[in-house]
């Protein structure tokens, strides 16, 4: 056993009621969207990752067609650094329930994190301030709670990549910071299965995978991104916050 042989990857939906979308990877990546349905998204959340790691590892994800563009480009990868390996697919499909760690890790979050969080929005959308059938506050709820609910995932999955798991006796993976192990994998008996790969190669995939100017990746149309941050500024750019948002 050993670290980067798997990256496991998984969606969660259970916030869509707010029009927010969740995706993870195991190890090492939680990100926060309006939709987690469109393939060049997810795709640039795997490229930017192993593109931030500087390799390459094998893969775990769902069947639905949103994880097809990260089936694809790592496919790609691995046949461009083995060329024994075209024509042979480089991910496995896991079924309904089979995708285990990011079971685990979403309901983990649905203990630990989302309570807190979800009883503001609720609140919010109680007391009629935000109804997301209506486009102009969806528009303004994305560009207020995306970027800080984005954050305060980044925190937590730092806490948790830098918090020593409670000791299971029945587990026969290392037990320890996972950050540390990740990091240092020989000095806790287990091998380092990354892939490493030159970064020109990562660049030739995502031009040919992504579409940069794709309306997925502006929170909101540029034009009214605009507006709302004009207002921002008028209001002295007050913090955003539990308390503010």
């Amino acid at each position: 056993a050993g670290v980067n042989d798997i990256f496991a990857v998984d969606q969660h939906d259970k916030w869509l009621r707010f029009g927010l979308a969740l995706h993870t990877g195991i190890e090492l990546f939680t990100g926060l969207w309006y939709s987690n349905q469109n393939i060049q998204l997810i795709l640039t959340y795997y490229l930017d990752t192993i593109q931030e790691l500087g390799h390459n590892i094998n893969m775990f994800v769902t069947p639905g067609l949103e994880n097809f563009g990260i089936a694809n480009a790592h496919t790609m990868l691995h046949q461009w650094h083995d060329l024994t390996l075209q024509g042979i697919l480089q991910h496995w499909w896991m079924c309904t329930k089979k995708n285990v760690m990011p079971e685990i890790t979403w309901s983990q979050l649905q203990h630990q994190f989302t309570p807190g969080f979800e009883n503001y929005l609720d609140r919010g959308v109680d007391a009629g301030w935000y109804d997301c059938d209506n486009t102009l506050q969806c528009l303004i709820f994305r560009w207020v709670f995306i970027p800080w609910l984005q954050c305060e995932l980044d925190v937590y999955k730092d806490h948790i990549n830098n918090t020593v798991k409670q000791h299971d006796h029945n587990k026969v993976l290392p037990h320890g910071v996972p950050n540390i192990i990740y990091n240092s994998p020989g000095d806790f008996g287990a091998l380092d299965f990354k892939l490493c790969f030159h970064l020109h190669v990562l660049y030739h995939v995502r031009n040919l995978y992504v579409n940069p100017n794709h309306a997925v990746f502006e929170l909101i149309p540029q034009d009214f991104s605009d507006f709302i941050q004009q207002c921002y500024n008028e209001l002295g750019c007050p913090v955003i916050d539990c308390c503010s948002a």
